[in-house]
């Protein structure tokens, strides 16, 4: 059979090649999307098994703390330890700020509250690539590399210095900012912080209410004020549950007698995946099928030129008795093994460029077969128009 994409190679090869390249880039960018949702669903389970929890404790009514806010007293997992199948327990806090880093520049991070010097604890750092766990109250943290801090530096989040005792990796919120973690104390103080001007003026409310500030009561209006500036708040309490025990069976009674919204691990994953990024996997699937229209277009506009620029060669061929079938053949291989090279090269260009995206691309092997598939069936379907074209040519114009 005479090759029509052999032929092309040989004697058009930068044509062929620079058409191949445009392809590819266009496929890449294609794999780039399914990486980028990738992604995000592997944040979000990153999030999850990084926390070490199997029951996430939250306010009643509520899908916290990731998707939704929670808030419920700290003092709650005292109670929550003593429940029949729990093994561990800890509070927990999450917030996200901006902050600054090396030369200036602005993090956006997940600021997460623990008990220090607990390691073994749900809700602590996993691996530390260098240095030590939180040991003090105060003015310590453990910062995810992706942040961009090293390792003694002290960093200022909302009004206090801290210095990074540790880093670690991959521990990002389901967004993909990189997690600190601080002590629980600095992080309840730091979440519901406020300015130095709105502390003055609640403090004058608070003095002119007269149900506060009783001239019989002294104390009074010093308490009340005590407790507008400090908080006994966590948003959630993660719960490891102990051997020989399920974690629904866990969660039922603390549900029932603690009036608690109690998760578990597929429960935290259907919220995660299926609601809190459902939008932006809708949005990505649109990018996705409007890239696929758009190579089929160019390939079948690559394909019908060049099959436009060899009518004559398909009329002698007509004309010496070859068959419909086999020129249809020969313009679908030349379809098919520009699908390849584009592949290729988008598959390369995707490899290479991926780890330099702001979020993490995760690209599959499985994507990249299916990927493969799609490019393959789209440039059969887009050479459906060149071989109609070819089939109508008239043996005549051979010698015409």
């Amino acid at each position: 059979m005479i090759s029509l994409a052999g032929r092309d190679i040989r004697h058009g090869w930068a044509k062929f090649v620079l058409t191949g390249l445009g392809l590819g880039l266009l496929i890449g960018v294609t794999l780039t999307m399914a990486g980028v949702f990738r992604g995000m669903v592997d944040d979000a389970q990153a999030l999850l098994t990084n926390s070490g929890a199997d029951l996430w404790v939250v306010q009643k009514d509520t899908q916290g703390p990731y998707a939704e806010s929670s808030s419920i007293k700290d003092d709650v997992v005292r109670s929550i330890v003593g429940m029949p199948g729990v093994a561990m327990a800890a509070n927990i806090t999450y917030f996200t700020v901006q902050i600054k880093v090396a030369g200036g520049k602005e993090a956006r991070v997940m600021v997460v509250g623990i008990e220090p010097g607990a390691a073994a604890l749900p809700g602590q750092p996993g691996h530390l690539l260098a240095g030590r766990h939180l040991a003090r109250s105060h003015y310590e943290a453990v910062a995810d590399i992706k942040t961009g801090l090293s390792l003694g530096e002290k960093v200022e989040i909302r009004r206090h210095s801290y210095e990074v005792v540790g880093l670690t990796r991959r521990m990002v919120s389901s967004g993909g900012d990189p997690m600190v973690f601080i002590p629980m104390k600095d992080a309840q103080q730091m979440q519901f912080l406020k300015d130095n001007d709105a502390i003055v003026n609640d403090r004058a409310r608070t003095a002119a209410n007269p149900s506060f500030n009783r001239p019989a009561v002294p104390g009074l209006l010093d308490a009340v004020q005590n407790l507008q500036t400090s908080s006994r708040n966590v948003n959630a309490v993660l719960v490891r549950v102990a051997d020989g025990w399920s974690a629904e069976r866990v969660a039922e009674p603390i549900r029932r007698w603690k009036h608690l919204t109690v998760f578990t691990r597929s429960d935290m994953e259907n919220i995660l995946v299926d609601k809190l990024i459902a939008t932006a996997a809708k949005q990505i699937g649109m990018f996705l099928v409007i890239l696929a229209v758009v190579s089929a277009a160019i390939v079948a506009f690559i394909i019908y030129t060049m099959t436009l620029g060899k009518l004559r060669e398909i009329a002698v061929l007509k004309l010496i008795g070859t068959s419909n079938l086999t020129i249809a053949a020969m313009i679908l291989q030349q379809a098919l093994g520009l699908g390849v090279i584009g592949f290729v090269v988008g598959k390369v260009a995707a490899t290479f460029w991926a780890p330099a995206f702001p979020k993490f691309v995760l690209l599959l092997t499985q994507d990249a077969l299916i990927g493969f598939g799609a490019t393959l069936l789209i440039c059969a379907l887009a050479s459906t128009l060149a071989i109609r074209v070819a089939l109508r040519v008239d043996p005549a114009q051979a010698i015409s």
